[in-house]
């Protein structure tokens, strides 16, 4: 089912008499479900765009390289970076800023801008009942009632179907340069990290790769860029020699790698997204083992790849979430998908869920029990 108006996607919903796998562009693996498809695609088009603004609002069907392609003409972007994960999650499809929106992907900007739903304004969307929901508006001091922009934020379109999204958006910038480090430990990684974190230089990228290295940005106005790098430079200097990168394109491809995590888009093991606070990074790597591992957000963001079966969840022994992002049909079914919830929340989502999809339809049994 591919509706191409928000009505037929209401009205399909309202007819539906058993569960829907909801898709976007078809870019990400959900595990495996029953229940008819019901593509999101077909809504697609950018309603509304004030470069002066700094807003643009476009149907959830809308492919991202649309949405990125009018904001690079105007000289502004995403700030948020949303990844491309088609390569290590072996997909194909077209990522679709409905998409991006419902999973809140974010990219390794996110720890000096905010997260997707950081960036959203206003969201359109169909619950469960097929009752059309708008909530929030085209610009940030539009706030009454429910938080609900918020809510399906990373939601995965189990509390409903978006059907239009209102952004903000920034201005581009004029350059940028990256810092590496070599030779550190994950513990000095990690300090490295947050030295350059903490600092006043506006770093907007913080990152150790499979080989060690670390990796850190800075973005701006070619003059304050250079300045801050040097005084960056002399911060760092007590975890030794740093290069300087300041080739736009080799930056770029640097950050893009990072991002879309594709050092381990040419591995067959499990891939496991973990979100722990930066000093337990180092206490992770060590209980995984020598799998392949990188660090993004400062240490606050680990992608690993281990033997497939293996429960990760069983072996952090640190608060933080879990996320099986990679694996086998069964692998899935039997782990699931996301971080199982401590039980005061996961009853607040429940009832929420039994609010906004109170039929059970809507990816049932992705994000806790099925209703």
């Amino acid at each position: 089912m591919r509706p191409t108006s928000e009505a037929e996607l209401s009205a399909v919903i309202s007819d539906a008499t058993g569960p829907l796998n909801l898709r976007g562009g078809g870019t990400r693996l959900m595990g495996p479900f029953a229940g008819n498809v019901l593509e999101t695609s077909g809504l697609a088009g950018i309603s509304l765009y004030e470069p002066g603004a700094l807003t643009m609002v476009a149907y959830a069907g809308t492919p991202l390289a649309q949405i990125e392609a009018a904001l690079k003409s105007e000289n502004q972007r995403l700030a948020f970076e949303p990844p491309d994960l088609r390569d290590v999650l072996g997909t194909s499809g077209v990522s679709t800023i409905g998409g991006v929106a419902a999973s809140n992907a974010s990219g390794p900007r996110r720890i000096s801008v905010g997260a997707c739903r950081d960036f959203m304004l206003g969201v359109r969307f169909v619950d469960g009942a097929g009752a059309v929901v708008k909530n929030g508006g085209r610009v940030m001091k539009n706030v009454t009632g429910y938080d609900l922009v918020k809510l399906m934020s990373g939601a995965h379109g189990t509390l409903g179907v978006l059907s239009e999204v209102s952004l903000k958006v920034l201005p581009d910038v004029e350059m940028q340069l990256c810092l590496r480090i070599e030779g550190l430990d994950a513990t000095q990684s990690v300090e490295a990290m947050s030295a350059a974190l903490g600092s006043p230089f506006e770093v907007t990228g913080a990152a150790r790769g499979v080989d060690g290295s670390v990796v850190l940005r800075i973005e701006g106005f070619e003059v304050s860029v250079r300045y801050r790098a040097t005084q960056l430079q002399s911060v760092l200097a007590r975890f030794g020699a740093i290069d300087l990168i300041d080739d736009q394109e080799r930056c770029a491809n640097i950050w893009r790698d990072i991002r879309d995590a594709r050092a381990f888009a040419s591995g067959d093991g499990d891939l496991w997204r973990i979100s722990v606070k930066p000093s337990d990074a180092p206490h992770v790597l060590e209980t995984i083992g020598r799998n392949k591992a990188t660090l993004d957000w400062g240490g606050g963001l680990i992608w690993c790849e281990v033997a497939k079966g293996l429960d990760i969840r069983a072996k952090m022994r640190v608060a933080g979430h879990a996320t099986l992002m990679r694996a086998s049909n069964e692998t899935f079914a039997k782990l699931g998908r996301f971080h199982p919830e401590a039980a005061p929340l996961a009853k607040i989502s429940a009832n929420l869920r039994a609010r906004f999809d109170p039929r059970g339809l809507l990816n049932p049994g992705l994000m806790g029990a099925a209703i």
